[in-house]
C-alpha cells in the first residue's frame, strides 16, 4: 500500500466509523471561515430543512456558498454526510443538479438514505442530487465527465487529501469553461513538516495536511486556474493541548477561495465594469471576494483576469464590461499576493473561531 493510500484509509476510519458526530472531533480544525455578512435567507432556509440526522454527522461548520446557483450543475468534493449537497439541491432548483463525491462508504450509504426525504421536502418532482463513492483526485474514474460542471464546492476536506495538485487538476478538468471551484479549507502559516504529516490524528483533524497558503496560489495556477480570490478567512483556535503542543509555532486559518477556469489567457488590458444589481438577494451590492465589492450602477476598474472572469462565467449577464487600453506596467510584472493571505485577512477582520465544533472528548 502506498503512503497516499495509507493516509486515505486512516481518514476513512477516522470519519467513517470512529466518529459518530462532529462533537467527537478533537479541535476546531475543520471550521470554515466565517463570512462578514449574514448568509442569504435562501441559504439559511435550505439548511434549516436538512434532516437532523444528516446535520448530526456533519464534520464542520458554516457553508461555502457562492451566489447565483439556480440551474447549475454542482459537484461537492468530500460530501460527507450530505448536508451541503442537500442544501445546494434546494438552491439549484429542479433545473439544476448536485453530485456529492466522498471516499467513505459509510457516509455515502447514509447520505443516499435521505435523497427521497429531501426531494419531497423541497417539492421536486424528481431527485436532483446523486452521491458517488470515489476520490477527489480521481473524479474521472468515479464517473464525473470532463467539462460537465458549473460549480465545484468543497467544505474543509482538501486538507485531508495527500495529493492536492491532483485534486485541483481533476477539479479543473471536470469544470466547464467559466466554471469555478468555490471552497473552504485549512491553511498553515508555514510548510507542515513531515513528522506532523505522519501523525494520524493530526492528519484526521486537518492539521497535518494543511497547505502553506502561498502554495495554493502556485498549485492553482500550475493546473490552469485563475489566480485564487480570497473571499473570507478566520483564525483557527486549537483547544486540545496535546495537538497544540505538536503544532508548535505553526498557526492555522480557515480560508474560502474561489478559482475560475478561464478558456484562454486573458489579455493585458483591464476593464471598467458595472454591476447591474440583477442577482437575487444582492440587488444593491455584490461582494465578489475580499478585494472586489461591486455596487449597483457604479463603474469600477478591474484587472484583465477579473475582466475575463466576469465575461465568461455565469455572472456575465450581470455586468457590463468596457475594455480599457491600459496595459500592465513593468512594476506590475511580478505579482504580489499579500491580499490572498488568510492570516492577514483574519487579522484585519478580527475573526476567529469562537465556538469550537470539534470539542475534546
Amino acid at each position: 500500500m502506498s503512503k497516499s493510500d495509507e493516509m486515505r484509509e486512516n481518514v476513512k476510519r477516522y470519519y467513517g466509523s470512529r466518529l459518530e458526530s462532529s462533537s467527537d472531533l478533537q479541535t476546531s480544525a475543520t471550521s470554515c471561515s466565517l463570512p462578514r455578512s449574514p448568509l442569504p435567507s435562501s441559504v439559511t432556509e435550505a439548511l434549516s430543512l436538512v434532516h437532523p440526522e444528516v446535520i448530526k454527522r456533519f464534520f464542520g461548520c458554516g457553508i461555502p456558498v457562492p451566489a447565483k446557483l439556480e440551474g447549475c450543475r454542482v459537484l461537492d468534493l468530500g460530501s460527507g454526510s450530505g448536508r451541503d449537497c442537500f442544501a445546494f439541491s434546494k438552491l439549484v432548483g429542479p433545473s439544476g443538479h448536485v453530485t456529492g463525491v466522498d471516499m467513505t462508504e459509510q457516509l455515502i450509504t447514509a447520505s443516499r438514505q435521505f435523497v427521497e426525504y429531501h426531494q419531497r421536502k423541497f417539492g421536486h418532482k424528481e431527485p436532483n442530487v446523486t452521491f458517488i463513492q470515489g476520490y477527489m483526485e480521481k473524479l474521472c474514474e468515479a464517473g464525473i465527465q470532463k467539462d460537465s460542471m458549473d460549480v465545484l464546492i468543497s467544505n474543509c476536506v482538501i486538507c485531508l487529501c495527500p495529493d492536492k495538485k491532483s485534486v485541483l487538476q481533476q477539479a479543473y478538468d471536470v469544470l466547464k469553461d467559466g466554471g469555478e471551484l468555490y471552497f473552504s479549507d485549512m491553511y498553515a502559516s508555514s510548510i507542515i513538516p513531515d513528522h506532523m504529516k505522519q501523525d494520524p490524528v493530526l492528519w484526521g483533524e486537518g492539521m497535518g495536511g494543511s497547505l502553506f497558503w502561498k502554495d495554493l496560489v502556485f498549485l492553482a495556477q500550475s493546473v490552469g486556474f485563475s489566480t485564487p480570490l480570497l473571499v473570507s478567512a478566520t483564525h483557527i483556535e486549537v483547544h486540545n493541548s496535546q495537538l497544540k503542543a505538536k503544532a508548535g509555532d505553526i498557526r492555522y486559518a480557515s480560508g474560502t477561495y474561489r478559482l475560475f477556469k478561464l478558456p484562454q489567457q486573458p489579455g493585458m488590458s483591464g476593464a471598467a465594469v458595472i454591476y447591474k444589481g440583477t442577482i437575487p438577494e444582492f440587488p444593491d451590492q455584490l461582494d465578489f471576494d475580499s478585494s472586489h465589492c461591486f455596487k449597483k450602477d457604479q463603474e469600477v476598474e478591474v484587472d484583465a483576469e477579473m475582466a475575463a472572469i466576469l465575461q465568461v462565467s455565469r455572472f456575465s449577464s450581470d455586468f457590463t464590461v468596457r475594455m480599457l487600453d491600459k496595459h500592465k506596467s513593468d512594476s506590475e510584472s511580478t505579482p504580489q499576493y499579500c491580499h490572498l493571505n488568510p492570516f492577514l485577512l483574519a487579522d484585519r477582520w478580527g475573526s476567529s473561531v469562537k465556538q469550537c465544533s470539534k470539542t475534546s472528548r
